[in-house]
């Protein structure tokens, strides 16, 4: 590294040495008001402790205590000029909730009963089954191996059932 000259050193830290006729701070910036203006800030605010209140604004009731619940000190009471609001309770539909039956159980309310309960299955021989049969028997299964889809519970149709009533309350068809 080569050694800096004095001519290529950064000032010190405070800047130049100030001369006796001339400010250390700078000089003020000209786009910016020269004096704060409280009257366009507050807007309706109360001033802050020790100050007076903006010229064109009442001076603010004087402060109460924040603990002045009921029962505790002063009694809480509303002003005369409070208007109280009226409440709007907005009814809303029922959330219809498409249940959608397969060949599991479902958890569920029974419309019948109106208890909170997980279906019970069990299968039946449905349109499904009789085509897989027919479609076996003219490809070449004529000797028994065309009823196969009547011993196959994916072939069938599945009903729900509820296990309380035993009212049936969906039929799953395959097709």
């Amino acid at each position: 590294m080569s050694e800096m000259s004095s001519t290529n050193m950064p000032p010190p830290y405070p800047g130049p040495p100030v001369e006796s006729g001339q400010s250390q701070n700078p000089p003020p910036n000209l786009g910016y008001p020269a004096q704060f203006d409280a009257s366009k800030t507050t807007q309706g605010y109360p001033p802050a402790p020790g100050y007076p209140p903006a010229p064109g604004y009442p001076a603010p009731p004087p402060p109460q205590s924040f603990y002045a619940w009921p029962g505790y000190g002063q009694p809480y009471s509303m002003p005369a000029n409070y208007r109280q609001g009226t409440t709007v309770v907005v009814a809303q539909p029922p959330i219809t909730v498409v249940q959608t039956f397969r060949d599991v159980p479902v958890h569920m309310n029974c419309p019948h009963c109106r208890a909170e309960i997980v279906t019970g299955t069990h299968y039946e021989t449905g349109t499904f089954t009789w085509i897989i049969c027919f479609v076996l028997f003219f490809v070449g299964c004529s000797l028994g191996c065309c009823f196969f889809p009547f011993c196959v519970d994916g072939c069938k149709d599945v009903i729900h059932t509820c296990p309380n009533c035993r009212q049936q309350l969906a039929r799953y068809s395959r097709i």
